[in-house]
């Protein structure tokens, strides 16, 4: 893997520190207009809801929160968008979420939500030069580790490792796994991996995530950052860390289409699992399950490794996909009402509290300090990685070219993992549907 890196964007959201003001306000009656957010991430949604109780209270403004399923934002923001009653904050997925969306996306260039960002080249931007989105957050994802089951595994005889700085590449990260697996009585566990969730609308860690990686490296060959085609170059090295998930898991591949993302959290943080790939946001779901034994000072991560050039320097993927809209067909004083409340985001003490400590974003504004960056042990291994001078992978999945072709993908590995469909038929089915809803795109 070449060197490539996430640049200035990267470096300018941890260069955030001056503290930029920008009042929010909001009057005490319909006058100020109304809020409608629709929220597309299900595990904060109880978050969002005190969001915006607490917002409303402060304010008198009303706001108003719907959570789309997982899975199914897109298909939620079409019936919703049509109504009367439309969302006037929503939510992309950055360019290619734009295309989609631009008949609704109103210009932020003028707004001081957009002036605050570390670093304007972060938003979304149209054709005509204005500005569509704005990210609220900078997210990773890797492995996540359990120290305390890897450090009993590190201390037996004959393991593969003897630490998790030691696990560096593909090829030891399988042997330590394998090993773990054939001791996993020993270690008190039920498999290395949390089960792969291949639910319908649950695999999204696998066809976004995961594959962010070998088409990232497939885009880095050909000096591209999206393409009409792709040849799906590096599927084999997808087949390898993904075959490692299947079958040293605490479920059986061919039940794997019954188990959804919190299935997988909930065997992680009950101690049923050493490893888990998910990103810094996961920390929320971990600690709030019912018996949860993994500790703050025990979880870290390793980047997601599968066989490509150059691993040994490659950090976690970094990046975001998720970008504020205000609704341009939204009535103006709504509009207004939308901003207003995502400057208190931003720019409020409470709002900042919740960004931070609640949401566990790394907020990208220059209203946010050092001191304010989240305290949660997910999200600190997330910045020590973007600081440690490794190769951060952007996020490359924010090309992919629709839901539509995330879904078939998705459905062709749950047939690959029960057995009903051969990884070449996965592969053609990635390289075709690709092609297909590309065009269809335009």
């Amino acid at each position: 893997m070449k060197k490539r890196w996430i640049g200035a964007a990267g470096a300018a959201i941890l260069a955030a520190a001056a503290l930029a003001g920008c009042s929010s306000s909001g009057a005490g009656d319909d006058s100020a207009g109304k809020v409608y957010y629709l929220n597309f991430k299900p595990e904060v949604t109880d978050v969002w809801e005190e969001i915006a109780q607490v917002y409303t209270e402060e304010t008198g403004v009303e706001v108003k929160v719907v959570t789309a399923a997982g899975g199914n934002y897109e298909s939620t923001l079409k019936s919703e968008i049509a109504k009367t009653d439309a969302p006037t904050l929503f939510q992309i997925n950055g360019p290619v979420g734009y295309q989609s969306w631009k008949d609704y996306c109103l210009d932020l260039t003028d707004t001081d939500f957009y002036k605050s960002l570390t670093d304007p080249s972060l938003a979304v931007a149209g054709d005509d030069g204005g500005v569509y989105g704005i990210p609220y957050t900078v997210e990773g994802y890797g492995i996540i580790y359990n120290g305390e089951i890897m450090d009993k595994y590190f201390a037996m005889d004959g393991a593969k490792a003897d630490s998790i700085e030691a696990i560096n590449s593909f090829d030891t990260l399988k042997a330590v796994v394998e090993d773990m697996q054939s001791k996993k009585e020993a270690l008190g566990i039920k498999g290395v991996f949390a089960s792969t969730s291949l639910l319908p609308g649950e695999e999204w860690r696998w066809q976004t995530h995961l594959a962010n990686l070998p088409i990232y490296a497939e885009f880095a060959d050909e000096g591209v950052t999206d393409a009409d085609t792709i040849a799906f170059t590096y599927s084999d090295n997808f087949k390898q860390i993904f075959d490692l998930y299947l079958n040293n898991s605490t479920t059986e591949p061919k039940l794997l289409g019954s188990k959804g993302v919190n299935d997988s959290m909930a065997e992680f943080a009950l101690g049923q699992a050493a490893m888990v790939q998910n990103g810094n946001w996961a920390w929320s779901q971990i600690a709030e399950v019912s018996g949860n034994v993994v500790k703050e000072d025990s979880i870290g991560f390793i980047p997601i490794y599968m066989g490509l050039e150059g691993e040994e320097n490659q950090g976690l993927c970094i990046g975001t996909e998720n970008y504020f809209c205000i609704n341009s067909q939204a009535r103006e004083v709504d509009q207004q009402a939308s901003l207003d409340f995502v400057m208190w985001l931003i720019n409020s003490e409470t709002g900042k509290d919740y960004m931070t400590n609640k949401l566990g974003n790394i907020a990208p504004f220059t209203t946010f300090t050092d001191e304010e960056r989240p305290s949660d042990p997910l999200a600190q291994a997330l910045l020590t990685s973007m600081e440690s001078g490794k190769e951060t992978i952007p996020w490359i999945f924010t090309a992919f070219p629709s839901q539509t072709f995330k879904d078939n993908f998705g459905s062709a590995l749950l047939e690959y993992a029960q057995g009903t469909m051969d990884w070449e038929q996965v592969k053609q089915t990635v390289i075709e549907q690709w092609q297909i809803e590309k065009e269809a795109a335009k």
